[in-house]
C-alpha cells in the first residue's frame, strides 16, 4: 500500500522505531479504565495512533480499538506490536487522515487525540479534524486531548498569514499552537465540553522569566465530554477558516 507520508520524518525508520518503543500515556490509561466501567463493551478510536503506544494498552483494558494514522510504516509497526498481544482481535489499524475517519456517525465511546491535531497544517484542517471527531462520537463520549500550546512559542511569534493559530517557528513546518481559550472555543463549537476527570493542564511550561527556546513543546492535556451541542454546527463546512 502506498504511503502518503513517504519521504517525511513521520515515516522514517528511525522515527518509527522510536515510536515503537514509546510508553503509553498513564493519565490516558487511568481515564480510559474509568470510562470503560461506564460504557462496557467500549469502542475507542486512537486518531493518529502511530505505532500503537496507547492502542495496545487500551485493548488490554478491554476496549475495542480502531487506530488510524497517515503513515503506513507507523501502521505496520502498530500491527506488529499488536500481533504479539493476547487481545489482538480487539485492535484494527487503518490508513486514514484525521479529517476523514473511517467510521459511521456516533460510533465511539472514547476518542484519543494524542499529539495529532497539532499537526494540522491549517486552521481549516484543524477544524475539520475536530468536527470529524464529533461526528463519530456516541452521545456522552469521552475525548482525551494532548496537543501543542501557544506557550511553546515566544509571545512575539506571528501565525502564518491568513491563519488563526498555525505557526512555522517551532519546526519550520506549519503546525497548530493553540491557547486555552481557543481550544475551549474550537471544541465547544462541535459539542465538546471539559470533563473534570482530567483538569486542563499544560506540561513543559518554561519557568517564569526564562527565554522561550522552543526546543520542547508545551502540551495541553485534558478530558472532554461530547454533548452534541445543538446550538452549533457539527461539520466544518459551515465555519470559516479564519
Amino acid at each position: 500500500m502506498s504511503d502518503p507520508l513517504a519521504g517525511s520524518a513521520w515515516s522514517a525508520s528511525s522515527t518509527v522505531q522510536g515510536f515503537s518503543q514509546s510508553p503509553p500515556n498513564d493519565t490516558l490509561l487511568s481515564f480510559a479504565a474509568a470510562e470503560l466501567a461506564r460504557c462496557r463493551p467500549g469502542r475507542a478510536i486512537d486518531i493518529g495512533c502511530g505505532a500503537a503506544r496507547n492502542a495496545v494498552h487500551l485493548a488490554r483494558q478491554g476496549w475495542r480499538v480502531l487506530g488510524t494514522d497517515l503513515s503506513q510504516p507507523m501502521l505496520d509497526a502498530a500491527r506488529a506490536r499488536a500481533d504479539g498481544e493476547r487481545h489482538a482481535d480487539r485492535m484494527r489499524f487503518v490508513l486514514a487522515p484525521m479529517q476523514a475517519l473511517p467510521a459511521p456517525d456516533g460510533t465511539f465511546d472514547l476518542l484519543v487525540a494524542h499529539g495529532i491535531w497539532n499537526l494540522a497544517r491549517s486552521t481549516a484542517e484543524f477544524r475539520s479534524a475536530v468536527a470529524e471527531a464529533a461526528r463519530v462520537s456516541a452521545p456522552g463520549a469521552a475525548l482525551f486531548v494532548f496537543t501543542f500550546s501557544r506557550q511553546t512559542l515566544p509571545p512575539a511569534a506571528t501565525p502564518v498569514p491568513g491563519e488563526t493559530f498555525v505557526f512555522t517557528q517551532f519546526s519550520g513546518q506549519p503546525q497548530c499552537f493553540i491557547t486555552r481559550e481557543q481550544l475551549l472555543e474550537e471544541l465547544g463549537h462541535v459539542g465538546f465540553v471539559l470533563d473534570e476527570a482530567i483538569p486542563l493542564s499544560e506540561h513543559n511550561l518554561p519557568a517564569a522569566g526564562t527565554i522561550h527556546a522552543a526546543r520542547v513543546p508545551v502540551i495541553f492535556e485534558a478530558a472532554f465530554r461530547y454533548t452534541g451541542h445543538d446550538g452549533w454546527p457539527h461539520t466544518s463546512a459551515s465555519r470559516s477558516s479564519s
